[in-house]
């Protein structure tokens, strides 16, 4: 598998406070799009503080694999994967 869920975490844990843009598929046509600040890794999830309400949303390295869930930095606008 070129992607796995331990490469994918790596590529999260090297980017750990920085600003991300993250896009996730909520189903019936409806994308949710976040702006926030990469916080924690844990071994099946990551999470993202958001910029604008204050609280912390989490993902699973899973949802990055199957492409429900997009993260992209800042910065740079390059995706994480």
């Amino acid at each position: 598998m070129k992607n796995s869920l331990s490469e994918i975490r790596k590529k999260i844990e090297a980017h750990l406070g920085e600003k991300v843009r993250v896009r996730a598929n909520k189903g019936r046509k409806k994308i949710e799009e976040k702006y926030g600040v990469l916080e924690e890794t844990y071994p099946c999830l990551f999470t993202v503080k958001i910029v604008e309400a204050g609280h912390k949303v989490s993902y699973s390295y899973a949802e990055l694999l199957t492409r429900e869930v997009e993260v992209e930095l800042c910065s740079t606008r390059q995706k994480i994967l």
